[in-house]
C-alpha cells in the first residue's frame, strides 16, 4: 500500500496552485469526450483533503450532467482539479499530470470506459 504524502501541484503559469494529501492509489484514465482529449489522469479526493493555496482567474466549465465543475486558469487554460459530487458525496477530482512535486510517468492509471457511460 502506498504512502498518503502532501502533495503540491499548479497549472502551467503557477496562477492557480493547490495541497493535495493523496498516495496516488486508484488513479483513473477516462476516454470520455471530455478526459481524452484533455489527457486527463485523476485522482480523487475528499475535499478536506485538497486546498487551494493560490486561487487565480478561472473559468468553469459543467460537461454532460453538470456534477463536475471544471475549474481552469484563465491566463493559461489549464485544468488543474474539479469540484463535484459522486458516488459517495463531494469530491474533487485531481488531475495528477499537475502535481509538481512527482516524476512524469511515476504512477499507474487504471482506464475506465467513460464513453460508455
Amino acid at each position: 500500500m502506498a504512502e498518503m504524502k502532501t502533495h503540491t501541484g499548479s497549472c502551467a503559469c503557477g496562477a492557480v496552485a493547490y495541497e493535495v494529501d493523496t498516495d496516488l492509489e486508484g488513479l483513473m484514465e477516462c476516454n470520455c469526450s471530455h478526459c481524452y482529449r484533455k489527457g486527463f489522469v485523476l485522482a480523487f479526493v475528499s475535499p478536506d483533503a485538497f486546498r487551494v493555496t493560490q486561487e487565480g482567474p478561472q473559468t468553469e466549465y459543467l460537461f454532460n450532467t453538470h456534477k463536475i465543475r471544471h475549474r481552469f486558469c484563465d491566463t493559461c487554460g489549464v485544468q488543474s482539479f474539479a469540484r463535484g459530487s459522486g458516488p459517495k458525496g463531494p469530491t474533487v477530482a485531481v488531475n495528477i499530470r499537475t502535481l509538481t512535486d512527482i516524476e512524469p510517468f511515476s504512477w499507474t492509471a487504471q482506464r475506465v470506459d467513460g464513453r460508455s457511460f
